[in-house]
This record gives C-alpha cells, sequence and structure tokens, in this order.
C-alpha cells in the first residue's frame, strides 16, 4: 500500500510540473494518434499491386472510389498508382516524424529546462542544514541528471504509451476485421506479454533508484578532488583519489549491468514470444490461403498489420522498464521539492512597513540555546545585549560556537530555544530577504565568482554603477591593484576568485562590504590566511569598514581586536562580556586561557 501511496504521488508530482506545457502535450498525444491511420495505410499498396495486378481480384470499393475508370482498367496504371500510393503514404509518415520529432524536442527541453530552474531555485532557499547534510555534488547531480527525467516520464513515456495503447486497439481492430482468427492467434501472446511485465517491475522496480545514487557518490568524488587539487597534488595523492573514484564507479557499474542483464532477459523474452505469434499467424494464415479462405495479399495486409500490432505490444512492456528508471530519477528530484525552505518571516510581517526600515543595528540574544543535533550541543543559554554601533570582538576556543553566534544573527541558522532580537524586534518577525540585506559578511576564504572584478563587487548591489563600484574599491585599498590589471575592472577573476592572491580577494571582498553599506557587518577570521603585512593593510581597511556600523569581529590574532569597543568570550556553550584594554598585552590576559590566541601571539 505504501509503494501504491508513493508511485500515486510521484504521479501527481509530474502532472503539477506539467502545467504551462499542456497544450504542447496535447499536440504531441495529437501527432502521436495520427500515426495510427498513417500506419493503417502502409500496407495498402502492396495489396493493390499483388491482389489486383498481379492476381485479377476487383479493386476494393473504397480505393476504386478515388480512382479514374482509364487507371482502374489497365495492369500497368494501377501498378503505377500503388507505386505513387506507396510513395505518398513513407512521405506523409516521414513528414509527420519530422513534425513529431521537432515539436518533442522543443517542448521537451523547455519543460525540463522549467523543471531544472524550478529545482535550483529552489535548492537555493533550503536551509544550510540541508546542504551541509547533502553536499553540492549530490544536489547537483539532481539537477543535471535526473531532472530530464520529466520529459522521459511524459514526453518519451506517458504519451508514447497511451498512443501505443490506442495504435494496438486500432490494428488488433482492422486485422479482426480481415480475418478475426488471425486476429486471435496473434493477441493469443498478449497474456505472456503483461506477465513478463509484472514479473519485472517487481524485480528491478527498486533498482534504479540504487544505481542513481552510486552514480552520484561517483560525481561527489571527482567535484571533492578537482576543487581541493592543490591538496592532491601537494601529498602526491593523485593515484589514490582514481583508485577510490574507480571503486566507488564500479560498484555503480556492477549496478548497471545488473540492471542490463534483467532489461536484456526481458527484450528477449518480449521478442521470443512476440515471434511466435507471428509464426503461428504464418502458419494458420498460409493454410488459409493454400484453401482458398484468405487471400494472398490480404495475408500480406495481415503480416503487415500484425507487426505494426506487436510494435506497440513490445513498446507498451518496454514502457515499463523505460518508466522504471525515470520514475527513480524523477523521484529523486521531487525529493529535494518536497523539502521545506528556509522559515521567511511571520504571515504578517510583510505588511508591517516599519520592518523594512534600515536597521539601527541593536542586537539581544535572551536565553539563546542551539544544538545540531541531540548529541552535539554548541550554545547554551546565552544571553547578551549589544547596543547599535559596537564593535565586538567574538574570541574563544575552536569550535566553541563564535560563527554559529554569527550565523543565527542572519538565520541561517534557527536557535533552538530563545531569542534573537534586533532593534527589539524577533528576528523571525523580519522578512528574511530584508534581514539579509542589513548585514555585510567578509569572510575567512573570501568567495568571489568567475566574473569581472566589477560584478564580484557589484554582487550585493547589482544596480550600482560604475563610480560607486569605483569608489568602494578606493575605499578597500584595492584600487590601485585592479587598475594594474590587463583589463582592469574587466577582468576575469577565475573560478572561486583564483587568478588572483588572498589579500587581492580579501579588498574585493570588503570593497564588495563597503558598497553594500550594510548597518551591521561580520568579519569571520578575515585575516588568518594573510601574512603580516598584508594583515596590517587588511586590518586598516576593516576600522574604516567597521566605523559607525555595529561589527562583530572573529578573531584568533589578539592585536586584530584592539580596535574593538569590547569582547565577547564564548567558553563553554556560553558566553562573557569583557571592556576592552588598550594594549595587546592586556588583552592578552583578559582572555588568558585561550589556547588559540596564546599560539597566535607566539
Amino acid at each position: 500500500m505504501k509503494e501504491r501511496e508513493k508511485k500515486v504521488g510521484l504521479l501527481r508530482s509530474v502532472v503539477r510540473q506539467t502545467k504551462g506545457h499542456r497544450l504542447s502535450l496535447s499536440a504531441i498525444f495529437a501527432l502521436e494518434i495520427l500515426s495510427t491511420p498513417l500506419a493503417l495505410l502502409m500496407p495498402i499498396a502492396v495489396k493493390i499491386a499483388v491482389d489486383n495486378v498481379v492476381g485479377s481480384q476487383p479493386v476494393p470499393r473504397a480505393i476504386a472510389a478515388l480512382l479514374p475508370a482509364r487507371v482502374l482498367h489497365s495492369r500497368g496504371r494501377l501498378l503505377i498508382a500503388a507505386a505513387i500510393l506507396q510513395v505518398l503514404v513513407v512521405l506523409l509518415i516521414q513528414a509527420h516524424a519530422f513534425a513529431s520529432y521537432i515539436l518533442k524536442m522543443r517542448s521537451g527541453e523547455r519543460m525540463v529546462l522549467g523543471f531544472r530552474t524550478g529545482l535550483f531555485r529552489h535548492l537555493q532557499r533550503l536551509p544550510l542544514a540541508y546542504h551541509d547534510g547533502r553536499g553540492t555534488s549530490d544536489s547537483t547531480f539532481r539537477v543535471q541528471d535526473d531532472a530530464p527525467a520529466l520529459k522521459s516520464l511524459t514526453i518519451d513515456g506517458a504519451l508514447f504509451l497511451f498512443s501505443d495503447v490506442v495504435k494496438l486497439f486500432a490494428m488488433a481492430w482492422v486485422t479482426l476485421l480481415i480475418d478475426w482468427r488471425l486476429a486471435l492467434v496473434a493477441l493469443s501472446v498478449t497474456p505472456l506479454l503483461v506477465l513478463y511485465a509484472v514479473v519485472y517491475q517487481k524485480k528491478v522496480g527498486g533498482r534504479y533508484k540504487e544505481v542513481k545514487r552510486l552514480e552520484s557518490s561517483a560525481m561527489q568524488i571527482v567535484q571533492e578532488v578537482l576543487s581541493a587539487v592543490r591538496v592532491v597534488k601537494a601529498f602526491g595523492r593523485e593515484e589514490s583519489e582514481e583508485r577510490r573514484f574507480l571503486d566507488r564507479s564500479l560498484e555503480g557499474e556492477k549496478a548497471r549491468v545488473r540492471l542490463a542483464f534483467a532489461d536484456s532477459t526481458f527484450g528477449f523474452a518480449v521478442n521470443m514470444t512476440t515471434a511466435a505469434g507471428m509464426a503461428l499467424v504464418l502458419f494458420v494464415g498460409i493454410g488459409n490461403v493454400m484453401t482458398n479462405t484468405l487471400l494472398l495479399g490480404s495475408l500480406l495486409m495481415v503480416l503487415t498489420y500484425l507487426a505494426q500490432l506487436y510494435t506497440p505490444l513490445q513498446n507498451i512492456t518496454y514502457h515499463v522498464a523505460s518508466l522504471q528508471a525515470s520514475g527513480a530519477s524523477a523521484d529523486r528530484a521531487f525529493e529535494v521539492l518536497a523539502e521545506e525552505r528556509e522559515n521567511g518571516s511571520q504571515a504578517n510581517a510583510t505588511t508591517r512597513d516599519e520592518l523594512r526600515q534600515r536597521v539601527a543595528g541593536s542586537v539581544e540574544f535572551r536565553n539563546v540555546s542551539f544544538a545540531y543535533d541531540a548529541a552535539r550541543s554548541v550554545l547554551h543559554d546565552l544571553s547578551v545585549n549589544i547596543p547599535a554601533g559596537t564593535r565586538v570582538g567574538l574570541v574563544g576556543r575552536t569550535g566553541s560556537g563564535k560563527t554559529t553566534f554569527v550565523n543565527m544573527l542572519v538565520r541561517f541558522y534557527e536557535p533552538t530555544t530563545g531569542q534573537i532580537l534586533l532593534d527589539g524586534v524577533d528576528l523571525r518577525e523580519y522578512p528574511l530577504d530584508f534581514l539579509r540585506s542589513q548585514f555585510a559578511l567578509v569572510l575567512q576564504e573570501p568567495v568571489l565568482f568567475s566574473t569581472t572584478i566589477a560584478k564580484n563587487i557589484a554582487y550585493g548591489c547589482p544596480h550600482a554603477s560604475d563610480a560607486q563600484i569605483v569608489e568602494a574599491a578606493r575605499a578597500a585599498n584595492a584600487h590601485d591593484f585592479i587598475q594594474s590589471l590587463p583589463k582592469g575592472y574587466q577582468t576575469e577573476a577565475g573560478e572561486r576568485g583564483i587568478l588572483l592572491s588572498g589579500g587581492e580577494r580579501q579588498r574585493i571582498s570588503m570593497a564588495r562590504a563597503f558598497l553594500k553599506d550594510a548597518p551591521i557587518l561580520i568579519l569571520d577570521e578575515p585575516t588568518s590566511a594573510l601574512d603580516a603585512r598584508t594583515e596590517g593593510d587588511i586590518l586598516g581597511t576593516m576600522r574604516r569598514l567597521m566605523m559607525g556600523r555595529t561589527s562583530f569581529f572573529i578573531s584568533h590574532r589578539l592585536n586584530a581586536l584592539s580596535h574593538c569597543d569590547l569582547l565577547l568570550k564564548i567558553d563553554n556553550s556560553r558566553a562573557a562580556e569583557m571592556a576592552v584594554p588598550g594594549s595587546v598585552a592586556e588583552i592578552e590576559t583578559l582572555v588568558s586561557g585561550e589556547p588559540d590566541a596564546e599560539a597566535e601571539l607566539a
């Protein structure tokens, strides 16, 4: 029962995704139905040539009504007419096939693009916990490789299935009209084909999803290795990673081979069964011709129809196999859409204009606790009140919860218990897009995109003018080095900014924050990977950036904290506020017991 409910749910999801494409799907279906009468025309020319040109039988009334008398009374002209009819029928069939192919290709690509876009849109709005748990490669695989299953299920699957059913009944009906005995002989193999399909579905049904999972896990290794290729090369682990990829890929290969064996066995059984049906028809039909109960032309016509009768029969059973594979991929894609998006604001928040005004920046944590799961508690009953414009230095051991603290500020994670207030209003009251527009982030590893430096600076303000971009770059001490690049601000940064040095990437990241001009600033270890000289330059820029803003500065380098207004030490899942003394030595004394800080000073 649960399996049936799952299939019904998948069917409903597929139907919902076809909204907006139903007109084109209807046109495709109509073209597929049109293939039936075209197929019925195929053997007519052969029948005329055999029974009416070679033989002496009169031309059937329906055909005679369409031909002039001088053609009917001349075997040569009748043969020419049959040949012309054959060419016209083939021309119609080819024109139909061309129109059907183009329409299916265009509609299918649009449908898949829309589905992929919807998956990508939804993935971007899922909580960070989802991405942390699944990883980017699995999500990428679902968007790129699983999404096309929608086309396979609808255009290549369901529509073909329906049209084949229609074609099957049409061919069976026409065959019954010509010779009902031969039709019954031909259809006698149908129960066996149905039995094959049922057995195949039970034995193979669940394996396709496992194959997709294995393929996704192999892709994950590729992405991990290529994204960390410098580390792999530095440690000489190329062969090891190759073996790891090969081992994972071999699992998928074995699973695919097992499926291929099952598919081939299924196809062999179907083809041999239909061949046996055709042999029976031929045996019985030739006997009828020899006893003069059936014309030779009619037998050839029946055999032609039977070939076309067995084609939809085979297709229908093969569709069972293809729908299993497509259903597994589609189910994986729909699993993404079933995930809940990040919680936005409460229902009435978007109607409150006062919540869309630029915030002052006062922050309060009220008895906030957070745990990733029952075994990983990070913060416990944390309470702190930070006035607007305060520059806060966050210190604490690695893993004490400093980054979690700032992640909850921008609602990357929600508190397990307690409240976080911004200007006295619970963060959950703010519209999520507006809330995040009030923050600017500068991270330890600056994130740049494979586009121009100008677009990277303007990432948070895409409509900024060139003058504004240059002004922000000057404020971040980035203008001079940008101007020295071959194309200046139009220079490509490369994937993740790989074509720039660490200090250059960090300056661009700060220029982005200057341009955004948000009232709250988060600096998460922005200088930890820089040399002393570059760090000194960056710290001067950061001091200007923090001026007049509520700022949260995470750092293990105590000299970087001397310009903060207060320190917030997070230890043992709690926090303690401390005023900042003047010298680095006094700060060291204040945060004594901080191993990372002591190591840094040493």
